[in-house]
């Protein structure tokens, strides 16, 4: 797999983000929520710190700025294997299969090269 440019990490971060975010209001247990939030949180995080390079560094491939990014790959895992109890919405789930495969991709790659 060729290296993620940063500019591509964060297009992909933020629809996965914006899924998220869907499939937390449409969570129909305390528990599902609590464990999309988590999510949210570390996403928010790595986005925030993409967010303060500056643009000129964009088409540089990407590489992990927070510790809470390299741990997430399990919870994400957790989450796609009960993706159809958590996610109620069927747009969502269809949007939510697509981006959550190219995200572990970017992430597994990730951590393969650390």
């Amino acid at each position: 797999m060729s290296e993620t440019t940063v500019a591509d990490t964060l297009r992909e971060y933020l629809s996965l983000y914006e899924l998220l975010d869907d499939a937390y209001w449409e969570a129909a247990s305390i528990q599902h929520k609590d464990m999309l939030y988590d999510i949210i949180s570390i996403f928010s995080q790595e986005i925030f710190e993409i967010n303060k390079l500056s643009t000129q560094d964009h088409h540089y491939p990407y590489e992990v700025l927070t510790e809470g990014i390299r741990r997430v790959v399990p919870k994400l895992e957790q989450l796609d294997e009960i993706r159809e109890d958590v996610v109620q919405r069927t747009q969502t789930l269809t949007d939510f299969r697509d981006i959550l495969s190219s995200v572990l991709g970017i992430l597994e790659n990730q951590l393969r090269t650390l």
